[in-house]
């Protein structure tokens, strides 16, 4: 890995930070603006779930910037979004206009799930591709726990305190952005959707200056024949993408179909319900934040070693026995063992689903399609979260806590049967490969590609 490749990696990730932070912040500040407001359960679930709502439009669009303009002014244009958000989510005199500021931000979030891994994934190397996407997870990762300390640090501050919460991600927002501006060009969408084959080559001898004349030289005709003249106005739902089509619903579904955005947006509110004051629910909330990052680290260090597919599975298996386990004891009042549960459950989160969505959806599908199939898993991903968000206060209010968690648990054990007998291996295969290893003539049994 050159010193480049690393940067341009981490400075594009870095949109994962603010994804992390923006989703995530609002976690501290719901219960002050539900009674500054006085808003209903459902007025409250909508004005909790307005950025979701964004992030919906902004994944669903987000394939068109990404590949009319480029991904470089896509990422750029991504700060700009999150800067404003920022800025007028802590200025809003009303829920309405708050709302309108979320959506904002949410737009951000669509788009950057859309554009970030996608280009990382197009500049890394087959070997360290999964590592190097990955650092798109870790980044969102990290932005949770910050999010999550600045809400417990900024929570005594008064009752504008929820203000502060909002506008400190202008800052982030602002770094973010201009260190985009230091980002070459993809060259794959150089080479594939513009035809400029010198561009694309002079990108990946700056990637990677110790590559041979003969070795850029094939990776660049490898990229053509990838994206032909005859194959490049191909529809995209069509016979010859239903299964990465399916697959990138599927990962999406059932990653939203956990409960793991419902747990972080009303995190405090369950540690809350399991009996602890407010001040300890936001610090637990807090290790919540940290056991995350803790386990994405695990899940970045393993992706390139164990692979996709196996780390699907691990996660699979911790989904099952954390949710199940939170029913239970939800059921049974044995409140003291549900933060534990709940860490579990994040551990499982962070070494499967979390680390591997982006990666795998960003691998899947041809170069040509590349954008457009980041946005149908980016769309499915978040309209799922947007509903689950915006229902779960009723949820909670309508049935019991330990209904709620069996049903996510319900949901995981589909997830695992569907792993077991559907989910392929990516790890190592370089990009052009798996488009070729995915068309509908191969149908070997073996989970490997």
């Amino acid at each position: 890995m050159t010193a480049r490749l690393f940067f341009f990696s981490v400075t594009s990730a870095l949109a994962g930070f603010l994804f992390g932070f923006d989703t995530v912040v609002i976690s501290g500040a719901e219960k002050q603006i539900q009674s500054i407001w006085g808003l209903s359960d459902l007025l409250h679930g909508a004005a909790m779930g307005a950025a979701l709502w964004g992030t919906v439009i902004g994944s669903l669009c987000g394939g068109w910037p990404t590949d009319r303009f480029g991904r470089r002014p896509t990422l750029i244009a991504i700060g700009f979004l999150y800067f404003v958000s920022a800025i007028w989510s802590a200025l809003a005199p009303d829920v309405y206009s708050f709302m309108i500021a979320r959506l904002i931000g949410g737009l951000g979030v669509g788009i950057t799930t859309v554009a970030a891994p996608l280009y990382i994934s197009e500049i890394a190397p087959p070997k360290i591709r999964g590592s190097l996407a990955g650092l798109f997870q870790f980044n969102i990762v990290f932005g949770i726990v910050v999010a999550l300390l600045s809400n417990y640090l900024l929570s005594e501050i008064g009752p504008s305190a929820w203000r502060w919460m909002l506008g400190v991600e202008a800052a982030p927002a602002l770094i973010y952005t201009a260190l985009c501006l230091c980002l070459p060009e993809s060259p794959r969408w150089l080479i594939g959707a513009r035809g400029d084959r010198l561009g694309g080559r002079n990108v990946l001898l700056q990637i990677d200056p110790h590559r041979t004349d003969e070795e850029v030289n094939r990776l660049v005709e490898e990229i053509e024949n990838a994206t032909s003249e005859g194959d490049r106005n191909d529809a995209f739902f069509s016979t010859k993408l239903t299964r990465p089509i399916l697959l990138a619903f599927l990962i999406a579904f059932f990653n939203q179909m956990s409960g793991i955005n419902a747990i972080f947006y009303f995190a405090p509110r369950i540690f809350e319900l399991a009996g602890l004051g407010q001040s300890a629910a936001l610090l637990q909330s807090v290790g919540i934040g940290v056991t995350n990052l803790i386990f994405t680290f695990v899940g970045l260090w393993l992706i390139d070693r164990l692979g996709r597919r196996t780390l699907l599975l691990i996660g699979g298996f911790g989904y099952i026995a954390s949710l199940g386990t939170c029913s239970w004891a939800f059921y049974n009042e044995h409140f003291s063992i549900i933060p534990a549960c709940i860490f579990v459950f994040i551990a499982s989160h962070a070494i499967g689903q979390g680390t591997v969505i982006w990666v795998f959806i960003a691998e899947i599908f041809p170069n040509r399609h590349r954008a457009a199939g980041q946005s149908l898993g980016s769309f499915t991903h978040w309209i799922f979260a947007a509903l689950l968000t915006t229902l779960f206060p009723k949820m909670v209010s309508l049935f019991v806590p330990g209904t709620v968690f069996l049903f996510f648990c319900s949901m995981m054990m589909l997830q695992l049967a569907w792993i077991i007998l559907f989910v392929p291996e990516t790890k190592g295969v370089p990009l052009e490969e798996i488009e070729r290893r995915m068309a509908p003539r191969q149908h070997s049994p073996d989970k490997q590609l």
